[in-house]
């Protein structure tokens, strides 16, 4: 999905920091594509998210601390379709004006671009649990560098929406925060059919809420849709994206069983379906995962 040349890039609600990078590189199962990783769950479960979230101090090998990414590389769609960074933001953009004309009241997220490990008001976090939302101060996190892992360590074939589609995953948790569900999380988080599963494929159908609209919504400030029409391949890197991210498929690779009884994320086939409702209907109300017996 190429963003159009004439939308420019709005930067004020994104922010850069450097950070070290320690000596592994993976997702950690239970982690990644995100959403509710390990410490906002301790969080929602009333449990000190330090307690099993490394501090600052506490964590192990981070490196030399790198510098921020400069922001000010980020103006025009044609930056976003060559810097993976300027992406983020741009995509932001477009999530944030989808949903400004879908959600009355939406307000828009903060982003943070880090690398190796940062800060937040859920408490420190290394690169390895992928991407996440910390719902206390209303942040995405994004180590660009997971875009790498996601195609080298689990399959994904990669390319543009794919990447975008982690991006709209998280801004999905955002809406979910805003509508007073994603505390919902924390009943029953795991199991086939638990709340963390339910919660997470709600947040792929807004991701797939959100390409629907992608390529038809236009940038008030210049009148340009954000991005171009998707093409199938487009579809086809999204879904390779959510299948590769799925919990029996990362479960598998891993320890060469799957245990549906801890997933947290729901299987591939699951991410799959409910991103694809999002997209073909573009309706938030048909992404109610808890109200159907039926995940996929």
């Amino acid at each position: 999905m190429t963003f159009n040349k004439g939308m420019r890039i709005d930067t004020s609600t994104a922010s850069s920091s450097g950070g070290g990078r320690g000596p592994g590189r993976g997702m950690a199962i239970g982690g990644g594509l995100g959403g509710l990783l390990i410490m906002v769950v301790a969080l929602l479960l009333g449990i000190d998210p330090s307690s099993v979230v490394p501090q600052q101090g506490q964590v192990t090998n981070p490196g030399v601390e790198g510098p921020a990414f400069d922001l000010s590389q980020c103006k025009t769609g044609e930056d976003a379709n060559r810097i993976v960074q300027c992406r983020v933001v741009a995509t932001g953009n477009s999530v944030d004006q989808v949903w400004e004309q879908l959600m009355p009241g939406y307000t828009r997220p903060q982003i943070r671009l880090f690398s190796g490990w940062v800060d937040t008001a859920c408490g420190s976090a290394t690169s390895d649990v992928g991407p996440f939302y910390c719902p206390v101060d209303q942040t995405a996190y994004f180590d660009t560098g997971f875009f790498d892992v996601l195609v080298d360590q689990f399959g994904s074939s990669g390319g543009p929406l794919a990447q975008e589609y982690v991006i709209a995953h998280e801004f999905g948790h955002h809406v979910q925060n805003l509508q007073g569900v994603l505390g919902r999380a924390q009943r029953n988080p795991q199991g086939a059919t638990g709340a963390g599963v339910r919660t997470e494929l709600q947040a792929d159908c807004y991701a797939g809420v959100w390409a629907h609209y992608a390529a038809i919504t236009k940038q008030e400030s210049t009148g340009v849709t954000f991005l171009e029409p998707l093409s199938d391949k487009d579809i086809a890197d999204a879904l390779s994206a959510a299948s590769a991210v799925g919990d029996d498929r990362i479960q598998e690779a891993a320890t060469g069983r799957v245990n549906p009884e801890s997933w947290t994320h729901g299987s591939s086939e699951q991410r799959q379906k409910w991103f694809t409702v999002g997209y073909q209907t573009g309706n938030p109300a048909k992404c109610d995962t808890f109200a159907t017996d039926n995940l996929g």
